[in-house]
């Protein structure tokens, strides 16, 4: 630690760390090679259920997050999979759902908040321990307010059912002290009930309960036709749970480098989603029909 309180990397050991992935995981192969095992588990199928998460996915990352939108390409392939009678189209995002909600027009169900919020069918079910805990959310968010205002770019956001403190464009120096003052009011104002994990330059504060986009995945599938075959498309360690939820009879598709992953396959950005998101709906809905 410095004289201005800043921890550096290389004493910051306590950090938070991702916690998603597993030893079993490996690299993922490049899309291209997989699409041979697309195209046979489509042609055994009646349905398609493509389950999307939003940014780094239908949109690219950006340092302010109210920014983000999906690009043009990613939002025209959506609605073309929504319009198609064997598809149901569903975005899974980290964001609260009102918010994921107004950003991409066209799936027929949104979950927000990691799976915690729910909408199909014209009503949205929320996890009612979250909704429980979500006092102390906001709790834990009014205080990290006032402890991380004089760092630099440090931002939170309170989403109700969850937080994100957001790091992207905070000094590298300044960010094991967000994480170390993060991780103090959590367990202050959280005790047992809430939790950190970690991210793509976020820290995401979490009632701490068996629960992620994994589950709501499963719930969606749960109402479809046995011989319905499942994709997963997301970029982060919070998607990793939404992988493992579609391998292997299903597809997970990581978006970015070759980490690690329980995807099978992967595609280097949001560019090429919208590549495999518009095959989908020219030549993989074709194939659901033979």
């Amino acid at each position: 630690m410095d004289a201005n309180g800043i921890i550096h990397r290389a004493d910051a050991d306590d950090r938070p760390r991702p916690r998603s992935m597993t030893t079993d995981d490996t690299v993922p192969d490049p899309l291209e090679e997989q699409l041979p095992a697309v195209r046979t588990a489509l042609a055994e199928a009646s349905r398609l259920l493509a389950c999307l998460d939003f940014d780094g996915t239908l949109a690219p990352i950006v340092d302010e997050p109210d920014a983000a939108a999906p690009t043009p390409a990613n939002e025209a392939a959506v609605e073309t999979l929504a319009d198609e009678p064997a598809v149901t189209t569903a975005v899974i995002s980290g964001r609260a759902l009102a918010d994921v909600r107004e950003r991409v027009d066209g799936p027929s169900i949104y979950a927000g908040n990691h799976g915690l919020e729910l909408e199909r069918r014209g009503s949205v079910a929320v996890h009612p321990v979250a909704r429980k805990r979500a006092t102390r959310i906001e709790r834990a968010c009014e205080a990290l307010e006032t402890v991380l205002e004089p760092i630099p770019n440090a931002r939170i956001e309170d989403k109700r059912l969850t937080a994100t403190v957001h790091v992207r464009s905070v000094p590298p120096a300044a960010e094991p002290v967000v994480e170390r003052r993060t991780r103090e009011i959590v367990d202050r104002f959280g005790g047992d009930e809430l939790e950190i994990s970690g991210g793509k330059q976020i820290l995401e504060i979490e009632p701490s309960i068996p629960w992620g986009k994994g589950n709501a995945l499963e719930l969606i599938d749960a109402e479809l036709p046995d011989d319905t075959v499942a994709l997963y498309i997301g970029d982060d360690t919070t998607d990793e749970s939404a992988f493992r939820a579609v391998e292997p009879d299903g597809f997970g598709v990581l978006v970015g480098d070759d980490e690690p992953s329980a995807a099978s396959a992967r595609v280097a950005s949001p560019a090429e989603v919208a590549s495999f998101l518009e095959w989908l709906g020219e030549t993989g809905v074709e194939l659901l029909a033979e």
